[in-house]
């Protein structure tokens, strides 16, 4: 009997060690599946909030909802007129009204007959170039609208030709419509290219943000085949229901964003692996500065 019980105790003794080994040599296998962090993937200090006053909220008659990012340091005088036009509701009740097939959506008053409010100024200084070029990281190349371009470290879209700088008219940004010179546009009708880049409408409008919500809901929208994309008829605009701050909302239904900084070597090493992607894929050794936009995200 005892010499069963010593073999039982041995069998039992080698079938733990054979579980210890098993799990550990899956822990091991799952130690080396997990890959590495990439030098180009944001650690949670790249990731910075994005003020409730430079959030535009904007609800659409459909129920879906847009938001848009102001630049308020680099169009400070148009985005006043925006603050403004929002604390006042004046958007309330007003549309999409130009849906123009690859180059923009369009919104305000279709009727251009309502009155700005008090506070907004009709015609701004025009703030179509921005004081400096300071990209935090600059693209490789230059491209056919500038000599140089780049991500601010807030995360803007530059560009220069060496002596002006301005906000480029990538896919989503937000501009302010306006007419014939001398207007530079009041804030009131604002536009975003839905389709390629609208780069040739560089430092000829206003840049004033960025859609980092919905810009589906823009760009998914019916095209005209009227002249410039307006809809020809009321019933084709679709609504917008209203138009806030964020700061203005309720502290319980506000949204928050982060917005991904440029001004550290893993963005960069980010726009570097855009500019020279790993083989199979042929590296053309540059890119677009629209092709790198910094991720937004919603606030963890």
């Amino acid at each position: 009997m005892r010499g069963k019980r010593c073999a039982a105790a041995a069998s039992e003794a080698g079938s733990r060690a054979m579980i210890s080994l098993a799990l550990a040599t899956l822990f091991a296998a799952a130690v080396q599946a997990t890959p590495a962090p990439s030098p180009a993937d944001p650690i949670d200090a790249d990731w910075r909030a994005i003020p409730d006053d430079e959030l535009l909220v904007i609800t659409l008659g459909n129920g879906k909802r847009v938001v848009v990012r102001l630049a308020a340091a680099l169009a400070p005088q148009h985005v006043a007129n925006i603050r403004t036009l929002a604390k006042t509701r004046w958007w309330d009740g007003a549309s999409v009204y130009r849906v123009q097939e690859n180059w923009v959506a369009q919104w305000g008053d279709a009727t251009e007959k309502k009155p700005l409010p008090a506070g907004v100024t009709d015609r701004p200084a025009a703030e179509f170039d921005i004081p400096a070029f300071a990209p935090a990281v600059r693209m490789t190349r230059a491209d056919p609208y500038s000599t140089a371009s780049g991500i601010t470290a807030e995360g803007w879209p530059v560009a220069t030709d060496g002596k002006a700088a301005w906000l480029t008219h990538c896919y989503g940004m937000v501009g302010v419509a306006r007419d014939a010179l001398p207007s530079t546009g009041s804030g009131a009708e604002l536009f975003t290219p839905i389709g390629q880049s609208a780069r040739r409408l560089d430092r000829n409008y206003t840049v004033v943000g960025r859609i980092v919500e919905g810009m589906q809901y823009f760009s998914g929208l019916p095209r005209s085949d009227a002249p410039l994309g307006v809809y020809a008829t009321e019933g084709e605009r679709l609504p917008i229901v209203t138009v806030r701050l964020a700061s203005d909302m309720p502290a319980t239904e506000r949204p928050h964003y982060q917005y991904r900084a440029a001004d550290n070597p893993r963005f960069a090493a980010a726009v570097r692996r855009r500019e020279n992607p790993e083989a199979p894929t042929v590296s053309l050794g540059g890119a677009a500065v629209c092709d790198v936009l910094p991720a937004v995200r919603k606030a963890p």
